[in-house]
């Protein structure tokens, strides 16, 4: 399992939480998506690599912005 982290600006609500998952958990190759409007923060594993321009791009959708945060963890 491949699980990424990214820090999201301009998500405020649980109704823009559940914006973002819903958008993200249509990318391709995503198991599961934890937003958190508290933390700013986007948690996305997958069990496959996974294309950063389309999680980012998915969070645009839902009128959000986001970057990768440096540390990527890895379990199997």
């Amino acid at each position: 399992m491949i699980t990424t982290n990214y820090r999201v600006t301009g998500m405020t609500c649980g109704h823009c939480e559940s914006s973002i998952r819903e958008e993200v958990h249509a990318v391709h190759g995503v198991e599961t998506v934890d937003a958190s409007a508290s933390a700013g923060t986007l948690t996305v594993t997958s069990t496959v690599e996974l294309d950063q321009a389309e999680v980012i791009a998915a969070v645009r959708e839902a009128g959000y912005t986001a970057e990768p945060q440096p540390a990527d963890s890895r379990a199997e």
